[in-house]
């Protein structure tokens, strides 16, 4: 009895506190395999050339208010960054969709750094709000997936299903988690114009109004929900 309560506890658990599970319990339909099929992602190269607020197809966010800072602030309106301010790890990690590695601390900021898997369901069920937050935000941030642990075609199949579009890298070996010391996922990493690490949320699946509220309290950037 015991056993059977468990085991229909352990996807609840999952779902709200993040996956840390084998990728194997909850891998997606099988499909043709992905080299078979274009990437729906888009490409890297981009990723070390810093958003441009006014570009082509930039999206309505804005400068948050004077005090708001660039991390959660306290009384005195002094920012605090809940992660210290650490630089993005020195890690190189290849492009879902080939081409040049890319050097994490390469990537210019600001940007949203979400760590998933086609196998994690609250990975599954925040995906859609970081790509819309790419596109309202397009041009003041940037989005980026890293994607961690997981089968090509399981990604894939995710980016086709679910729409998303923002650049995907890949961390089979988790290296990312590993020099953060962090475990689960999702992860999502708020990093300012600087490279810095302004905050880590791993508080489970995010939504459009978490998301906006996380990027205006450490980024200092307005978007709408």
């Amino acid at each position: 009895m015991n056993r059977r309560l468990a085991l229909a506890v352990l996807p609840l658990l999952l779902a709200v506190a993040g996956c840390t599970g084998n990728p194997a319990d909850d891998a997606p339909a099988t499909r043709p395999a992905a080299a078979e099929r274009p990437s729906p992602f888009r490409d890297c190269a981009a990723l070390n050339t810093a958003p441009t607020a006014g570009a082509p197809g930039s999206g309505p966010a804005t400068p948050a208010s004077p005090g708001s800072g660039t991390a959660a602030s306290g009384t005195s309106g002094t920012p605090t960054p809940t992660a210290g301010g650490q630089q993005l790890p020195e890690l190189t990690l290849s492009c879902f969709t080939g081409g040049a590695p890319v050097a994490l601390r390469d990537v210019a900021g600001p940007a949203v750094i979400n760590v998933w898997a086609s196998w994690c369901p609250p990975c599954r069920k925040e995906l859609p709000a970081f790509q819309r937050l790419s596109e309202r935000a397009a041009g003041q941030l940037q989005v980026v997936g890293v994607n961690s642990r997981d089968s090509r075609s399981g990604a894939q199949s995710i980016g086709e299903d679910f729409g998303v579009r923002f650049p995907i890298l890949v961390d089979q070996g988790e290296a990312l988690q590993r020099e953060l010391k962090r475990n689960a996922i999702p992860l999502t990493l708020f990093v300012d114009a600087q490279g810095r690490i302004r905050h880590i949320d791993a508080t489970g699946a995010l939504d459009d109004a978490q998301i906006a509220k996380l990027v205006r309290q450490h980024l200092g950037l307005t978007v709408p929900a």
